[in-house]
C-alpha cells in the first residue's frame, strides 16, 4: 500500500505526545523527549532534544536553546560536506560535537558503476536524476537504517553521541542533536537512547512517527507533487521518505537487524557500541526519574 492508498502515519497518542513538540524558528522537525515512560520511570522534561540542522536557525531559536533549555551539549550527526557547508550556529554556552554516521562514500561504495559514481562526485546529476539513481540502488529502503547502524562510522558516531551524555551534568542544561531534517540519523540515536532509558518499543516508534506531524505540510506537498508526476507507487513512497516523511517499516525493520545480529537492541548498545551496565544506570539516573 502507497501514500496514493492511505494517510501518512502518525503516533497513537498522537495529542499527548504533541506537546513535545518545540517550535524552534529556522530549524524542523524539533521536539524534546522528556514525559515519554521508560519501563517504570519516565523521561525528565527540558533535558534530551532531538532536531534537524540548527544552520538556518535565527536569533529567536537561539535565545530559546539558551534561555530556555540552557543547552550545554550539541551533537552533529551529518555528513562532514554538509556540516562544512552548513555549519551550525554559535551556542552560547553549547559545546559542538561531530559524529557523521554516514559519508557520501559509504553510499558511492554500493553503486557498481563508475561512471554514476564520477556523476555522483562531480554534481553531474541533477535532483531528479540524483533522486532516481539513488533510488535504483535502494537508498531509500529500510535498509539504509542498516548501513547507518552497522557501518563502522555509524558506531563510533552513536557511541560518541552515548559519550556526550554521560559525561553531561542534567543541572547544566539540556542536550540537542540533529542531522538535517532531523527524522533518520537524529531518529536513531533517538532509539537507541530511548532504549538505554528502558521504553519500549511502542514508545520509541509513536515518537519516531511524531516527525509526520511536525512535517505534514512538507509532506502533503510532495505527495501532490508525485500524483501530478504519475510517480509509481513504491518511488513515490521513497520520494515522500527523502522529502520529510517516516514510515514506521523503517524503523522496525532497523529494530529487528539489531535483534537478528545481538539478540535485541540493548545488545547492539553493549556488544556493538560497548555500552557496560554502569553506563545504562548513569544514564538512567540522569535522565529519568
Amino acid at each position: 500500500m502507497s501514500v496514493f492508498d492511505k494517510k501518512v502515519p502518525v503516533p497513537y497518542n498522537y495529542h499527548m505526545m504533541t506537546d513535545n513538540i518545540i517550535e524552534l524558528p529556522g530549524v524542523k522537525n524539533v521536539r524534546e523527549l522528556g514525559g515519554y515512560r521508560a519501563g517504570d520511570r519516565t523521561v525528565k522534561k527540558d533535558l534530551l532534544i532531538r532536531g534537524g540542522s540548527l544552520s538556518n536557525a535565527g536569533p529567536d531559536a537561539i535565545n530559546i536553546l539558551v534561555d530556555k533549555y540552557h543547552v550545554q551539549a550539541i551533537v552533529d550527526l551529518r555528513m562532514t560536506h554538509q556540516f562544512d557547508g552548513t555549519p551550525d550556529p554559535d551556542v552560547p554556552g553549547a559545546e559542538m560535537f561531530r559524529f557523521p554516521v554516514v559519508e557520501i562514500e559509504d553510499y558511492l561504495a554500493k553503486v557498481d558503476k563508475p561512471e554514476i559514481v564520477q556523476q555522483f562526485m562531480s554534481g553531474g546529476l541533477d535532483k531528479k536524476a540524483f533522486f532516481e539513481a539513488a533510488y535504483g540502488y535502494g537508498f531509500f529502503s529500510p535498509g539504509i537504517y542498516d548501513l547507518f547502524l552497522l557501518g563502522s562510522r555509524g558506531m563510533h558516531a552513536f557511541r560518541g553521541f552515548f559519550s556526550v551524555l554521560i559525561d553531561c551534568a542534567p543541572d547544566k542544561g539540556a542536550i540537542f542533536w540533529h542531522c538535517v531534517g532531523g527524522k533518520d540519523r537524529a531518529g536513531l540515536a533517538s532509539m537507541l537512547l530511548l532504549t538505554a532509558l528502558g521504553a519500549d518499543k511502542d514508545v520509541i516508534l509513536e515518537d519516531y512517527l511524531l516527525t509526520n506531524v511536525c512535517n505534514a505540510v512538507k509532506i502533503e506537498q510532495t505527495r501532490k507533487y508525485c500524483e501530478a508526476a504519475g510517480m509509481p507507487p513504491e518511488m513515490a513512497d521513497a520520494r515522500v521518505f527523502v522529502a520529510s516523511c517516516v514510515y514506521g517499516r523503517y524503523m522496525t525493520h532497523a529494530m529487528g537487524t539489531l535483534e537478528k545480529q545481538f539478540g535485541s537492541v540493548e545488545g547492539y548498545l553493549y556488544d556493538g557500541l560497548g555500552l557496560t551496565e554502569e553506563d545504562i544506570s548513569i544514564l538512567r539516573g540522569k535522565y529519568t526519574e
